[in-house]
C-alpha cells in the first residue's frame, strides 16, 4: 500500500545500498496520486525503483493500456522491469492469455514506445526454475501441448499451453526455424 511508504522507511532502506525495488502495478488506474507520492519518496531516497506487470486477460491484454501503463510508470520514476506471463496458480487461468499475446503486444510496443519503457517478456517456470525472458530462440520445441524452452542452466523445461494455443505461438515466433 502506497500510505505506508514514509520518508523514514524510505531513509531506514536507503541504509542498505545497492536495494532495488520492484513493485506491481498491472494497469493505469493504479496510477494514483498516492501511488506517485510513495514512488517519489523511494526515489527520492536513492533507491532505484522498478515494475513486475503480469499479463492479465480482460485487464491489461492490449497495447495501448500497456503503453499508457509503461509510460506513466516512466513519468513516476520507475522502470517497467518485466511483463510476466500469468502464473500457474491455481484458479487463475481465467486471467492467463496465450503466450503469443504477450509476444504480439511487445513486437507492437517495440514501434511505438521508448527503450526505456520496454519491460522484458518473462514466464515463471514450473518447479522453481526462474523466471527467463521469452524469446524465440529460448523455445526449443512446440507441441503437444506445451512449450519446452531452455533456461539458465540449459535446463529445458516444459511449460502447459492453453488450448488451441500452439498455432499462434508457432506463428508469432516464426516456428518451425528454418
Amino acid at each position: 500500500l502506497p500510505q505506508w511508504i514514509t520518508p523514514q522507511l524510505a531513509a531506514m532502506l536507503s541504509a542498505f545500498h545497492p536495494l532495488f525495488v520492484n513493485i506491481h502495478f498491472n494497469h493505469p488506474a493504479e496510477l494514483t496520486a498516492d501511488s506517485q507520492r510513495a514512488c517519489a519518496i523511494l526515489a527520492n531516497a536513492g533507491i532505484p525503483l522498478g515494475s513486475q506487470t503480469v499479463l492479465l486477460r480482460g485487464v491489461n491484454d492490449d497495447e495501448a493500456v500497456l503503453a499508457e501503463l509503461f509510460h506513466g510508470l516512466l513519468s513516476f520514476r520507475v522502470r517497467p522491469y518485466y511483463l510476466m506471463q500469468m502464473d500457474l496458480a491455481r484458479s487463475t487461468a481465467h486471467f492467463r492469455t496465450p503466450i503469443s499475446t504477450g509476444l504480439r503486444i511487445l513486437r507492437k510496443l517495440r514501434n511505438t514506445i521508448s527503450g526505456p519503457a520496454m519491460p522484458h517478456f518473462v514466464v515463471d517456470l514450473p518447479g522453481g526454475r526462474g523466471k527467463m525472458p521469452l524469446l524465440p530462440d529460448m523455445i526449443r520445441e512446440i507441441g503437444g501441448g506445451r512449450m519446452i524452452v531452455q533456461n539458465y542452466l540449459g535446463e529445458l523445461c516444459r511449460y502447459p499451453l492453453l488450448d488451441g494455443e500452439e498455432h499462434g505461438l508457432r506463428a508469432e515466433v516464426g516456428w518451425p526455424r528454418r
